[in-house]
């Protein structure tokens, strides 16, 4: 990536770590109500499906990556335009990994305030991290990230 897209560390994952310590901290000290019987329990188990799947997709990507050797850290410049497998459903899959993680966090615990913590969480990756990985994306490969960026979506 050119200089726009490099920050001094991992800024995302930082982020939605943030997050959810946060989000922990809140329900601790300012618990807001959930839902309780068979709703709590249909979404506890929505939640394991949540971090199971974020987990999955960001092993996918991670080795999708690997595979194609092109660095991981966010900071670094891509080797190889990534356009198949969860690249396919989301120019982001390792973010929107991390946000579903933390919702399914949340899920799993019954803490709103995780869930409301990863859209912002999502949000200040969108707006610190992402759109200078597009620009820097868009400078190097040009008119076959813009083809890609037209086909999938940022997120999902």
């Amino acid at each position: 990536m050119t200089d726009t897209a490099r920050l001094p560390f991992p800024l995302p994952p930082i982020i939605f770590l943030i997050a959810l310590i946060v989000g922990v901290g809140l329900g601790i000290l300012y618990p807001l109500p959930w839902f309780g019987d068979v709703l709590g329990d249909i979404l506890f188990g929505f939640g394991w499906l949540a971090a199971l799947g974020a987990v999955a997709l960001w092993f996918t990507a991670i080795r999708m990556m690997h595979r194609a050797k092109t660095p991981l850290n966010p900071v670094a410049t891509p080797a190889h335009l990534l356009t198949s497998g969860p690249f396919g459903l989301s120019r982001n899959p390792i973010y929107l990994s991390l946000a579903t993680l933390v919702i399914g966090i949340g899920l799993i615990i019954g803490n709103i305030w995780l869930i409301l913590l990863a859209f912002a969480a999502g949000l200040v990756t969108s707006r610190l991290v992402i759109r200078r990985e597009e620009k820097a994306l868009a400078g190097k490969f040009g008119k076959k990230y813009h083809d890609y960026a037209k086909r999938v979506r940022r997120w999902i």
